[in-house]
């Protein structure tokens, strides 16, 4: 939320992304409280559909994207040593993959 209220502060529309609608309508109006204007669209960043939704539906808003700031990511309750290797595909699909197709999107 900082990212968001800083880059708020300094003038930037911005739209922030969750799965969660509920804590997205929070965060937009919060944002709006303090005078950022701020949307948002709900989407899963681990899932490629999503992704691709998220990145079409934020360029037709906006035009064109200047920043880009994800901090999705997810972590697996366990010591790395005893990490189960098909929970890896959880965390290496929304940490790693999503932001890279994200990135991709958006960038072309």
């Amino acid at each position: 939320m900082k990212f968001a209220e800083s880059l708020g502060e300094l003038g930037a529309r911005v739209v922030l992304s969750a799965r969660e609608i509920g804590e997205l309508q929070e965060a937009q109006a919060h944002l709006n409280s303090l005078g950022i204007e701020a949307d948002f669209i709900a989407a899963d960043g681990a899932v490629k559909i999503d992704i691709h939704r998220l990145a079409n539906e934020t360029l037709a808003r906006l035009g064109h994207v200047d920043i880009l700031v994800s901090n999705a990511g997810a972590v697996w309750s366990a010591p790395a040593e005893d990490h189960p290797f098909d929970a890896s595909d959880k965390v290496m699909d929304l940490s790693i993959r999503g932001l890279f197709l994200l990135t991709q999107k958006i960038g072309k």
